[in-house]
This record gives structure tokens, sequence and C-alpha cells, in this order.
């Protein structure tokens, strides 16, 4: 029976995706670790490799659809000794067409990703719902077994635990031959019935103009709809969530930057250079501030954090994620262990992160996860503002422009370069004061910038 090849799910945020490229056509041999397709996120343009050998039999949905949901079967393959006889029935319409005509040399895909936590379980094309393979288990530890479709069908039909059985395929994957040879042994307890989940609460959602509305302002010209692509309707979605269900609180501080501004321009100056006379790298403001917060983290470790239910997480390192505009919004790459970093280390990974991230190239471990961030605005002149925190991080940074402003020095009025930074703290794991301690630490590392150096 053919297998079905379901849309992954490439990142936590993913509710659907555009299926770029095919890299194989329909005959093809595929093996796992082949790369087989180009999908594009809501946040990068990632390959995808197989993970089933086989013949592709049959694509799906064609090259350049747009909108697939995750876990929405896109090709077929067979498996040994299986002939195209095998996909009568198999791979209806039921997949979303790309825009177009779809010649039959398409190409396909062939990575099968563990269905998402809010997806339904992979049904197999032109069969009754009630022969659905059953979704992947967990162990008591709560890890995801990984096994193909068609060995969590075997394991149902036949009663079978795929907790139980030890998998031979990529990655220890459960596949096949694995639940062939526990029936031949006889092992493998029953799977248990699963509790039906329960069913999540709909959001409500805003209401807008209606479609009677819609149509007579387009009818007088008075604007152009530009529907929303994944990546706006992720940033909709998660800013909406941390606004109404972390309690934000905010901390601004002034921040003297002549000694920094100094040192960065000493540092440059003494930066190494290539033959063709380019220096090794090139310091900016915000790479340091960077530094400075990550710095700031490790002496006031307490407020390197992040909320659940269960407990405090306590980080060990500062993973400092940077917000970086991208057309159609922003993403926010991630320097690890930034406290353990040079400054001209993190420079050069900024600049490598900041320029994928444009190109949308950028890996999901690259720009998820992480323990605070930092948004600067102030090479667009902004003076101040507040950043929106993006969970499971509790703080985030807001920079703004550094001007020269009135400040007094030794009881007289002197001009120095002054910057303001305002602090977002999710106040269930940062309380006041402890954001106050954490916003002191960062204004001496930014004051006396050559103990970032230490």
């Amino acid at each position: 029976m053919p297998i079905n090849i379901l849309m992954p799910a490439l990142s936590p945020t993913m509710e659907e995706g555009n299926l770029a490229k095919w890299l194989v056509k329909e005959g093809d041999q595929i093996a796992p670790g082949d790369v087989i397709a180009e999908i594009e996120t809501d946040k990068a343009t990632m390959e995808v490799e197989a993970v089933e050998e086989g013949t592709v039999g049959k694509i799906v949905v064609a090259e350049g659809t747009s909108g697939v949901k995750v876990n929405e079967v896109i090709a077929l393959l067979l498996e040994e000794g299986e002939d195209a006889s095998a996909l009568e029935g198999a791979g209806s319409a039921s997949a979303p067409k790309a825009d177009g005509s779809s010649s039959g040399n398409g190409a396909d895909q062939a990575r099968e990703a563990p269905p998402a936590p809010a997806a339904s379980p992979a049904v197999e094309v032109g069969a009754p719902a009630a022969a659905a393979p059953a979704p992947a288990p967990v162990t008591a530890s709560g890890d995801r077994v990984f096994s193909s479709p068609l060995a969590r069908r075997l394991a149902q039909q036949n009663g079978l635990d795929l907790k139980a059985i030890n998998g031979t395929g990529p990655h220890g994957r459960i596949v096949k031959r694995d639940i062939e040879a526990a029936l031949q042994a006889g092992t493998g307890k029953a799977a248990p019935a699963a509790a039906p989940a329960a069913e999540a609460p709909k959001a409500a959602v805003a209401a807008g103009p209606s479609d009677e509305q819609i149509l007579k302002l387009f009818e007088e010209g008075s604007y152009e709809l530009v529907p929303h692509d994944g990546m706006r309707k992720t940033i909709a979605r998660r800013l909406t969530e941390s606004k109404q269900s972390v309690p934000h609180f905010y901390l601004s501080v002034d921040c003297q930057l002549d000694a920094l501004l100094k040192l960065r321009s000493q540092l440059n100056a003494s930066a190494p250079t290539d033959k063709d006379g380019k220096p090794a790298y090139k310091l900016s403001v915000n790479d340091m501030v960077i530094k400075a917060q990550a710095l700031a983290l490790k002496a006031v470790p307490a407020a390197n954090a992040s909320w659940t239910d269960g407990g405090m997480l306590l980080h060990k390192h500062a993973d400092v994620g940077v917000a970086v505009a991208i057309d159609g919004g922003l993403i926010t790459p991630i320097i690890r262990r930034a406290e353990e970093k040079t400054l001209s280390v993190i420079s050069t990974e900024m600049k490598d992160l900041a320029s994928r991230a444009r190109e949308r190239k950028l890996k999901p471990e690259e720009y998820q996860g992480g323990t605070t961030a930092v948004s600067n605005l102030g090479m667009f002149g902004i003076k101040d503002f507040s950043a929106v925190i993006n969970p499971p991080h509790a703080t985030i940074l807001a920079v703004g422009a550094g001007e020269q402003r009135a400040v007094v020095k030794d009881g007289a009025l002197a001009i120095a370069t002054v910057m303001t930074v305002t602090l977002s703290t999710d106040h269930r794991a940062v309380d006041g004061a402890l954001g106050a301690e954490l916003m002191q630490a960062f204004k001496g590392f930014i004051e006396n910038p050559m103990s970032m150096l230490v």
C-alpha cells in the first residue's frame, strides 16, 4: 500500500507552507537523506530530506502551490514490489492545486515530519476515516516515538504498541520491517486506547469590515487588499498572545555612550586586514549592546529566566535574539552563548545571520528559542519605545538612538551622547527590583565598555 507523504511541520509555529520546488520527479528512486523538495515556511525556505526509501509514485501537490496545510498529503511513495496499480483510489484531489495548469512532470517530496500536536493524524487518501493510522505515540517521559505512516497503520491493525518496539530506520524510526519482526517474534504489547483529546477553545476574532463593505470600498478604489502571508499571520498571532497572556511592565534608563563610541573606534581601527585591506570585522553599537545584555544576564542570573506553569526555567547561558527587519515582517536570529563570545565574533555572526535572515535562509535552530532579545530602532532616529516580549523570553531590550543631550557632570552642565533603553519584562518571572538590577548591570557595561573586554 502506498505511503502518504505529508507536508512536514518545519517549525513549532508552522501551520501551512508553500511547496516552492520539487527536486525529484515521479518514478525516481529515493533513499533516506535525499534532498527532495524546498518548502517555504513562515520564516525561511528550507530543504526537505526523505526519511523513507521507495519510488515516487504520484505527486499530489504541484510545485508552486501555496497554503498547503501541515500534515496534508502531498505525494505518494511506492514501496518495494508495488507498481502504479497500487495508486488507484489514492491521492485524491483533496490537496490544493497550484496556480495555473500543472504539467505531468512536476517533482515530488518525500519527507514526513511527525504530526503536529494540534493536527489530526494522517489519513490514507481514499480510505474511510475510521481506518486512519494512529498518531505517533509518546513515551512516559514525553518523548515522541517516530514511525512511518505504514508502520503506525500496521501496528494499529495488529494491536501493537509502538513504544514497545525498537526502530531500525533512520534515527531510530520504526518502519515496516520492525512491525513485521515484532509480529513474527510475538513481541509488542497491545496498544492502549488513547483518550480523546479535548478540543482546544477557539480564540475570539475581532470583527472586521463585512464582505459588502469591502466590495464597496474596492468599487470606489479606496484601497488595495493585500492578503496576509504566513509570516505576518504568525507575527500577529504570537504577539497578540504575548500581550494578552504575559503581564508586561517596563523599565527605562539613560546610558552615556561617549566611552563606548571611543572604544569602538579604537577597536575598529586596530582590526586586522586581509591582502586587499578589508578589515576582519567592523563593530557596531548594536554588537556591543548584545554583549552588554548577555553579560548583564550573567551578572544577574535570576533574570535569565522563562516562566512555565510547572516552574521557573533558569538558563545557564545568555542566548540573545536580535530583531532583524525583513520584507513583510521581522525575524529574530539568536547569538548563542553571547556572554562567552568576543565582540568581533558577535559582530561576524550577526552580519551572517542578518544576511541569511533577509534571504529567508535561516535554519530553525538559528531563530527558535533564546533567553532574551534586543530590538534596536536607534538607526531610524527613534528616541525610545517599548517592545513586545516574544515568549518563552521573559525580557526584551528596546534600544533607542544615541543623541547629544545636556547632562549634569560634577555639578555642572555638559554635553554627552545619551541612549535611552527600555526593558520589557514578564512580571511573572522578573519582578521590578530584579529588572532594575539587570538594567543597572547593563548600564554599567555600556558606560564602562572596557569591562566587556575582560
